[in-house]
């Protein structure tokens, strides 16, 4: 019986030893580890403004849909852009659902830029990413909203441009993925200038 309770001890200590090391330094430690290495990333890339004041985190997009700003890719995402819900639609390319939604949003995209008919629509300006939350665009969806922006605002073409050039994110390393437009961070840019 002594050799019983001398197990069941040992295996209680364990116990306790284990979830003190796992539940509690373990997770200080990475804690610690990336407030010191990693701060902004560890605490959602967020972007704050200068009265401290956080705007939203420049890993998610959010809807923009007044003509002064530039508009961020459709999202599936719960009720639109929504962090808690973050999926795609789960359409394929033969659900005859997708392609409608694909075709009001290529006239509604033309319609709102002033495009013709026939000129081409970026795919990521008529698609959701897979988790319908990316906060980029890329150059060519921007560049076709550009005079649009620039219209509602009074701002000249190229002043626009500039801002959609220092808000590009470039290629991962260089060579991995493509360069994007982080649509919230150039919106708030358009919003503080004058």
């Amino acid at each position: 019986m002594k050799e019983f309770f001398s197990h069941i001890r040992g295996a209680v200590v364990s116990t306790i030893v284990l979830a003190i090391v796992c539940s509690g330094l373990y997770p200080l430690i990475v804690f610690g580890i990336s407030q010191a290495l990693f701060r902004d990333k560890a605490n959602g890339s967020l972007i704050v403004d200068p009265n401290g004041m956080a705007h939203g985190s420049k890993l998610l997009a959010q809807g923009f849909t007044a003509d002064k700003y530039f508009h961020p890719r459709p999202s599936a995402a719960g009720n639109g852009y929504d962090a808690a819900n973050s999926s795609g639609s789960n359409l394929g390319p033969t659900s005859q659902k997708l392609n409608d939604a694909i075709k009001d949003r290529i006239a509604a995209y033309r319609k709102e830029n002033g495009l013709s008919e026939t000129e081409p629509v970026p795919a990521d300006a008529v698609t959701a990413s897979g988790s319908g939350l990316d906060p980029h665009i890329s150059l060519p969806n921007a560049e076709l909203q550009t005079a649009r922006v620039a219209k509602a605002r009074g701002f000249s073409e190229d002043k626009v441009r500039e801002l959609v050039r220092q808000n590009t994110d470039e290629r991962d390393l260089g060579v991995f993925g493509e360069s994007g437009v982080n649509v919230l961070r150039l919106n708030l840019a358009l919003d503080q200038s004058h």
